[in-house]
């Protein structure tokens, strides 16, 4: 019984925790948002890296917090559920953000072109069954995670991760090269430090759970 009302509190957590990070989202998306203004140049265009970035970063996140929404109900490790956890709180507040510029620059929120397009790489097919752009999983790939439990569904989604962060650490640098808003260049920069510092952190949990 005691397990039982833990694990429901645990639920609650996630739930309420994912109320406050739309919030947040909201406000910071202002805040930020508005400090852009100040680069002098308006709104950027919609082809720009700015725009690519904004868009391409908003759905690779997305993917990110299924994830990590995924693994939560299909493992009872507290340091797993913890690093899922984070990252789905950080990576729906940064969607907001993204997707907050948009709206402020009015400018539609689908992809135009072919994904990072922005970054030069409009001629790489998607990967398949799903996989839209480096580092995403596939379709099958987040079925699996959903049918696995405990170690196995813990290591599929360290591995999936890792491959995740590393792409979104690839896409985060060409904006900090490319992006003209200094805001979206700062948020950028942000996003390569925190997801190489997790990238290091779930190799660790990777040896732990003896897996490469």
């Amino acid at each position: 019984m005691r397990d039982a009302h833990a694990f429901r509190r645990c639920r609650a957590a996630w739930a309420v925790g994912a109320v406050l990070a739309v919030v947040a989202a909201c406000g910071v998306t202002v805040a930020v948002a508005s400090a852009s203004s100040g680069d002098g140049a308006g709104a950027p265009a919609s082809s720009s890296a700015d725009a690519g970035f904004a868009r391409d970063m908003a759905v690779h996140h997305q993917q990110a917090v299924e994830m990590s929404y995924i693994v939560r109900d299909r493992t009872s490790d507290e340091e797993v559920r913890r690093l899922a956890y984070d990252i789905a709180q950080t990576q729906a507040n940064q969607r907001g953000m993204l997707l907050g510029w948009l709206d402020l620059w009015d400018l539609p929120k689908v992809p135009e072109g072919a994904p990072m397009e922005w970054m030069g790489m409009g001629d790489v097919p998607p990967g398949a069954d799903g996989a839209l752009m480096p580092g995403m999983a596939t379709n099958k790939e987040l079925a699996r995670l959903g049918r696995l439990k405990g170690r196995d569904a813990e290591v599929l989604y360290l591995r999936l991760m890792t491959r995740h962060h590393r792409g979104g650490v690839h896409m985060a640098s060409g904006c900090v090269r490319r992006c003209g808003v200094s805001a979206e260049r700062r948020l950028a920069e942000g996003m390569v430090e925190s997801q190489e510092s997790e990238i290091a952190l779930m190799k660790r949990l990777l040896g732990a759970r003896r897996a490469s």
